[in-house]
């Protein structure tokens, strides 16, 4: 780290701004994002349009083209990736976790489920899943609850809530916090017991992945936090891999497409959509 004495002038502030070029820490996006080193398997370095380590109590946000898959990664054991999707320059069609819920019959995240906006329509489609800790039903931590568990929830601090994390992605997108609906998180799991009450799983362990699959452009904003209902009294959460590449949208004859009654309306009800604006 410079001495204030070095930076005190603007030729010292940029030369030892200059100096940090090339400098590489642990949570950091890779630009470009095609020199990533470790593409999947059958998707070449130049369909890479997103790579990024994103720390534990910080945030990330993109927009993705239509059929672009999005791959998030547990690295440690200890992520909380909490998501949310608008369709892109659309911002009032956004994900609604209580149809992406009720419609498809089925409360728990995982391979196959659709995120579903209000519209009846597909945002995205989890096409892959390892991990199989996730939750549509809880949303992410507040201000005023972080501040209560760890002494401050504000977005500077150690332990920041994910809807303060969400207010600043959305403003870099032109929405405002009235656009932030409830979110969907990934790996960490909860689960309703008979009871009705809500347990809380934990993960499944570091190297569990998600891939989401973009049936729209959306706007994706991703807030990396612990679990509300995550019982540990320190605040802790840990690296979460980002990575996005060009691919396909689902289409009619993906099992995908049919594999269920609900998720076929929802897929025509997009299509219908987007052929009508005239980018299907």
């Amino acid at each position: 780290m410079a001495t204030p004495s070095a930076t005190a002038s603007t030729h010292g502030a940029r030369d030892h701004a200059r100096a940090q070029e090339g400098t590489q820490v642990d949570a950091m996006p890779v630009l470009p994002a095609s020199s990533w080193p470790a593409p999947p398997e059958g998707v070449s370095a130049g369909d890479v349009v997103w790579a990024e380590t994103v720390a534990g109590g910080s945030y990330t946000h993109k927009v993705l083209a239509r059929g672009t898959e999005l791959r998030l990664t547990d690295l440690t054991g200890d992520a909380c990736a909490h998501l949310l999707l608008h369709s892109a320059g659309r911002p009032w069609e956004r994900l609604n976790t209580a149809d992406t819920v009720k419609v498809l019959w089925n409360a728990y995240l995982g391979e196959g489920h659709l995120l579903l906006s209000d519209q009846g329509r597909v945002l995205a489609s989890l096409t892959r899943d390892t991990s199989g800790r996730h939750d549509a039903l809880t949303g992410t931590s507040t201000l005023a609850r972080n501040t209560e568990r760890y002494g401050d929830g504000t977005p500077q601090s150690a332990s920041p809530a994910g809807r303060e994390l969400f207010k600043l992605a959305a403003l870099k997108n032109g929405l405002t916090p009235r656009d932030l609906p409830p979110s969907v998180s990934f790996f960490q799991g909860v689960r309703i017991a008979e009871d009705g009450s809500t347990e809380f799983t934990g993960s499944a362990g570091t190297g569990g992945t998600v891939t989401l699959r973009a049936e729209q452009d959306v706007v994706v904003l991703i807030a990396n936090v612990p679990h509300p209902l995550d019982p540990r009294p320190e605040y802790r959460c840990g690296n979460l891999g980002v990575l996005a590449y060009r691919a396909r949208p689902t289409a009619p004859g993906d099992p995908l497409w049919d594999a269920t009654p609900e998720g076929r309306r929802a897929f025509l009800n997009t299509v219908d959509h987007l052929t009508a604006r005239g980018t299907a």
